[in-house]
């Protein structure tokens, strides 16, 4: 296999979500590093492609480059998982998956004057006996590693799993600021989605779907495992390349991503956002991929949002 592909004009790293979004926020971090580490010798930008639940960005954007390794997208578990529930015609096998970087783990917010529910314990209490009156936020789409984490907590709460109001946004981003305009009593998030509005004192965060407590500015917020739920999932953020990428193009992005997850700009964004490291490229990526999507099958299939 020849190594010798490498970009000769300017390279565009597509985010399906607004500035500051979830998908945004891992393109930027990208960039930075690469940047920083001098890792690519053309210019590099980030593109914004966001709508439909970040699936504008592949419909609209990485289909009209194949082969085209200039053009890489952020990719999320969405992919799978909407096509599992129907509402998208294309998943990861469509396209070229050159890795995965990082978890997020799913934050549970409130409002910070919600006296209705003061934790954990009372969130899962209204769950359990009337989740009719819970009015839910969430991002992107059903049936992704949000709604799995809170279908989770309703069926070990002993409600019905699909009672809630379930109000849908395309960023994490609205989906909180639904919380705080008090449309929803609760959002279901990646946890950076939530540190603007938490340090700004306008939600609290009732409990996490880490496997372990987060450190900074959720230090001390537990997790569910914490409160007695076992509801571990996060939505993991990574690469991926247009149809028809060759091993050489395929290999290059691999060096680079590699290389960038190594650079300390990096390692300041892994703690700054929460993010847990996630790094796999070839074999393992693809064995990840596959069980990944085993999972969901399974979990959409008992919550019946399984397409037949």
């Amino acid at each position: 296999m020849s190594d010798s592909w490498k970009p000769d004009r300017a390279v565009q790293i597509v985010a399906g979500t607004p500035p500051g979004g979830g998908l945004d926020r891992v393109a930027r971090a990208l960039e930075k590093a690469i940047a920083q580490a001098q890792l690519i010798d053309v210019p590099v930008e980030v593109l914004n492609v966001p709508g439909d639940g970040a699936r504008r960005a592949w419909t609209h954007c990485v289909d009209q480059h194949p082969g085209d390794g200039h053009v890489v997208s952020i990719s999320s578990p969405n992919l799978v998982s909407d096509f599992l529930v129907g509402i998208a015609d294309f998943e990861h096998s469509r396209y070229t998956p050159i890795a995965t970087l990082v978890t997020e783990y799913i934050a549970f917010a409130v409002r910070a004057d919600d006296a209705n529910l003061p934790d954990g314990q009372a969130l899962l209490a209204r769950l359990g006996d009337d989740a009719a009156s819970v009015k839910i936020a969430l991002s992107t789409a059903l049936g992704n590693p949000n709604h799995v984490a809170l279908a989770k907590l309703i069926k070990h709460a002993g409600g019905e799993v699909d009672a809630p109001t379930i109000r849908v946004f395309d960023t994490a981003l609205d989906a909180v600021a639904d919380v705080v305009a008090g449309k929803a009593d609760v959002c279901a998030v990646t946890a950076a989605s939530v540190l603007a509005e938490l340090k700004a004192g306008r939600v609290r965060v009732l409990a996490i779907s880490a496997p372990a407590r987060l450190s900074g500015a959720f230090a001390g917020t537990p997790t569910w495992n914490e409160l007695g739920a076992d509801c571990v999932i996060g939505a993991w953020r990574g690469v991926t390349g247009p149809v028809g990428l060759s091993p050489a193009q395929i290999a290059y992005w691999e060096r680079v991503v590699t290389a960038a997850a190594a650079q300390p700009v990096w390692q300041e964004e892994l703690a700054r956002l929460n993010w847990s490291p996630m790094l796999a490229t070839g074999s393992k990526l693809h064995s990840y991929l596959d069980t990944e999507r085993a999972e969901f099958v399974a979990v959409l299939d008992e919550l019946g949002l399984l397409k037949p």
